[in-house]
């Protein structure tokens, strides 16, 4: 007997999603495509066909269900956008941190207000184009990471809920790029060579100080780069100009390669040390969630990546809150940013996760 489900699919109007509601729809779902308008293109500097979210996406994501013969809606979240993930990226930069706002995006728009607005419609999952598999472990459903670990997005899925877990699909965890894009192409999509947007969709030309700029109105006063032990090296172009690691665009004459390691907001001051002061062992993280168990109850091995890109690293990890994690890393990381996300992983299962302080 077909299953008569009903799935909200969330189209970018990018070739995955697209695949994703045409898996759906073989498989017996009843299925609309969800565009969500997330911001005005004009109001950020963001010319329309540089971006996601564009009138251009907006016409693949209604050609593609079109062709799949579902109906199709723009939704206007706008606002919603704006408060949690425009807002929380200009708040973090402010306060000295380094956010990751596809996380934001995940957690409060796809998977709060859009899977709201599905729940409110009486349908039972909202489905994304994320390289991710949820699947029953024991007694509960747990996310874990996509079969090819080269598109795996699952370090940028970690708030996911227990809850939320029971009403999401990710059809595509089992497929490479390359058979999706084959998918698309049989099917006669109309982006089934479209390129992957790599940029922040908001700031996509990467200049988020002009963006932050604009968007308060403010200016960031200059001030001091110091050493490790206060000396000053030179002037800074506004603290939020920096992030842990930076070396480049430090716009000094350094006798060797210094790197920003720490940001002094209350003096204003960026201080340099060298690539040795980078490395630290213990990282501490807040705001967690945990959906492989409860909680820890005990110092547990598990393993850990700080940033999406980097290979997750054995570490012994303690709970000490409800709301609170300390990792110990067998090996010291270089870089912990205050703002990114520590994801934790038992194999292929995400254990859960958190913002580093």
């Amino acid at each position: 007997m077909a299953n008569t489900k009903k799935v909200m699919v969330a189209m970018s109007g990018g070739v995955d999603s697209s695949v994703t509601a045409c898996l759906l729809q073989k498989q017996g779902y009843d299925i609309v495509g969800a565009t969500m308008k997330l911001f005005q293109n004009s109001d950020v500097d963001v010319p329309k066909e540089k971006a996601c979210c564009s009138l251009d996406d907006v016409e693949d994501a209604r050609a593609v269900c079109a062709r799949l013969g579902v109906p199709h809606y723009v939704l206007n979240m706008t606002a919603d956008f704006e408060k949690e993930v425009m807002e929380r990226f200009v708040r973090a930069y402010e306060q000295g941190f380094t956010p990751n706002p596809c996380i934001d995006c995940n957690r409060y728009m796809k998977f709060e207000r859009l899977l709201h607005k599905a729940l409110t419609l009486e349908m039972d999952y909202v489905a994304t184009g994320h390289y991710a598999r949820i699947e029953k472990q024991g007694d509960r459903l747990v996310l874990k990471k996509a079969k090819d670990l080269h598109k795996d997005q699952s370090y940028v899925l970690y708030s996911l809920t227990r809850e939320q877990l029971t009403h999401t699909l990710f059809p595509l965890g089992g497929l490479t790029k390359p058979e999706v894009r084959e998918i698309a192409a049989e099917n006669g999509f109309v982006n089934a060579n479209k390129h992957d947007s790599q940029d922040i969709c908001f700031v996509p030309n990467g200049d988020y100080f002009s963006f932050i700029e604009k968007y308060t109105g403010k200016t960031y006063p200059a001030g001091d780069f110091v050493d490790l032990n206060g000396k000053v090296l030179g002037q800074h172009k506004g603290i939020i100009r920096y992030t842990v690691g930076q070396r480049r665009g430090l716009g000094l004459a350094l006798p060797a390669s210094m790197y920003v390691v720490q940001k002094d907001l209350e003096q204003n001051r960026v201080v340099l040390g060298f690539n040795e002061d980078l490395f630290s062992k213990e990282v501490y993280v807040e705001d967690i969630n945990l959906t492989a168990c409860d909680r820890l109850d005990r110092p547990t091995r598990l393993y850990a990546k700080i940033r999406y890109n980097q290979t997750e690293q054995p570490a012994t990890v303690v709970q000490t809150d409800e709301t609170h994690l300390k990792i110990v890393f067998d090996a010291p990381q270089r870089a912990v940013t205050a703002g990114q996300a520590a994801v934790l992983y038992d194999g292929d299962t995400v254990v859960g996760g958190g913002t580093i302080v």
